[in-house]
């Protein structure tokens, strides 16, 4: 055989492959999904990387940017063809920073009230948690631990949105109707964060009541989260506003700017979280609803 008909061969291989995995876009997804859940538990659960020095889960998002490299290369398609495109990669992040900054900035505000209503004195710090030879995590302003922690968080934003807005909602989008896509990519999303309520349910600090309530608010909040970001992909066309919002949520407001009170650190964290997320979930909503009015002008 020449190399032309190696090539020949080789393409047509590609695309045998290549029509399998888009003829059962659904079954692909969750194929793919169960994969890196079953590592994402592993890591959370066995190896605890979060417990360590480290003091993160990274092993499994390092584990699924491999994955869409296989499959992205399984399927012919090149990175962006799933949203990371070349172009307007610095006005999808100022987007994302935009919403994230405004949507956080009243859930900060309105935190501060609700805690300073309760008799509290508010103020803000800028740290990390770290690992300490007793077990115990304690706080980290050093340079090298903050940039850690912004180094795991953009490789977090770049496999979850690389997997779920990118690859998934792409493969279903192929023979789904786009609000279907962000739905299935959402959800899929929405369990993935089913290991955090698992893990404390095995270490015995939550009931099976508690379990199942927390393992429910923590899938419909990244569920809606999912939507948000799915929708944030198609009204610019890229992964990169979705993936700055994405970041500022994870690394800035959850693990960096802390609200400090003399009973504790981040006390209402979810609230934060949660006042921000509806927010930006709205804004992003309306915006999308503008959007398709504009297109049918």
């Amino acid at each position: 055989m020449n190399w032309q008909e190696f090539g020949k061969t080789e393409k047509k291989k590609r695309k045998m492959m290549e029509e399998k995995l888009i003829n059962k876009t659904t079954g692909t997804c969750v194929l793919i999904f169960l994969i890196i859940l079953v590592v994402h538990s592993f890591e959370a659960i066995i190896l605890r990387m979060d417990e360590t020095f480290f003091a993160e889960n990274f092993i499994n998002k390092l584990f699924g940017i491999a994955v869409l490299f296989v499959v992205l290369k399984l399927l012919g398609w090149k990175w962006e063809d799933i949203g990371f495109k070349r172009n307007g990669i610095a006005k999808g992040i100022a987007i994302g920073f935009a919403l994230a900054a405004v949507s956080f900035l009243a859930a900060y505000t309105a935190e501060a009230i609700i805690l300073n209503s309760l008799g509290q004195h508010v103020s803000m710090g800028f740290f990390t948690t770290g690992f300490s030879l007793t077990g115990n995590t304690v706080e980290q302003s050093g340079i090298g631990f903050i940039l850690m922690c912004i180094g795991f968080n953009i490789i977090n934003v770049i496999m979850e949105e690389g997997t779920f807005r990118g690859l998934f909602f792409h493969i279903l989008s192929t023979d789904h109707s786009v609000k279907k896509a962000v739905l299935i990519q959402a959800l899929l999303f929405g369990i993935w964060h089913i290991v955090t309520p698992l893990h404390n349910w095995i270490d015995g600090e939550l009931n099976a009541a508690g379990f199942l309530g927390l393992s429910a608010g923590y899938i419909v909040l990244a569920w809606m989260m999912g939507i948000k970001w799915g929708l944030m992909l198609r009204m610019t066309g890229s992964l990169y506003a979705g993936m700055a919002d994405h970041f500022f949520n994870n690394c800035i407001a959850t693990n960096l700017l802390h609200v400090v009170t003399e009973s504790g650190i981040d006390e209402m964290m979810i609230v934060r979280v949660l006042i921000a997320q509806i927010l930006s979930f709205i804004i992003v909503g309306a915006a999308w609803k503008k959007q398709r009015l504009i297109s049918k002008e």
